[in-house]
């Protein structure tokens, strides 16, 4: 709970809290302070235990921390009932990213395949030399401006 907390600021904490309350009243304030942190707790596992008994036996092993979307994701990928593990492995985001920016920037896939030589094959397929480099755009040649986009 108080993990960011360090030891410098705990103690200008502690001589705040002796500063406003007095150090007469302070110890009477801690207890105030632990008893309504007590019963909140109590209330709280009060109310989960009533959540968990209206829920029924199905959800015996129900945890309110699978709640947190994080939680949940990495639970059911770990659990991989739905075969989440497989789609995941099959979706390649630098791939899917680079053809948006590619579209994005006017560029498009075919034409840069185009921009490359085409070696034909045996089997009337063409295939890529990636030795050649592409041409390099001139100084003039802006991509292009639209307008209503900005």
């Amino acid at each position: 709970m108080f993990n960011d907390i360090g030891p410098l600021e705990l103690l200008t904490l502690v001589v705040l809290a002796v500063i406003v309350f007095g150090p007469d009243k302070l110890p009477k304030f801690i207890q105030d302070v632990t008893r309504m942190i007590r019963k909140v707790r109590e209330f709280s596992d009060s109310a989960k235990q009533d959540i968990r008994s209206e829920l029924g036996p199905e959800f015996k092993d129900f945890e309110f921390e699978d709640l947190n979307p994080k939680t949940f994701l990495r639970k059911q990928l770990d659990n991989d009932e739905f075969g989440l593990r497989d789609i995941r492995s099959g979706f390649d985001l630098k791939k899917e990213m680079a053809d948006v920016t590619d579209s994005v920037n006017g560029r498009d896939i075919t034409s840069a395949a185009s921009a490359a030589s085409v070696v034909p094959s045996a089997n009337g397929s063409g295939r890529i030399d990636m030795t050649k480099k592409p041409e390099q755009p001139g100084k003039d040649d802006h991509p292009p401006f639209d307008a209503d986009a900005t």
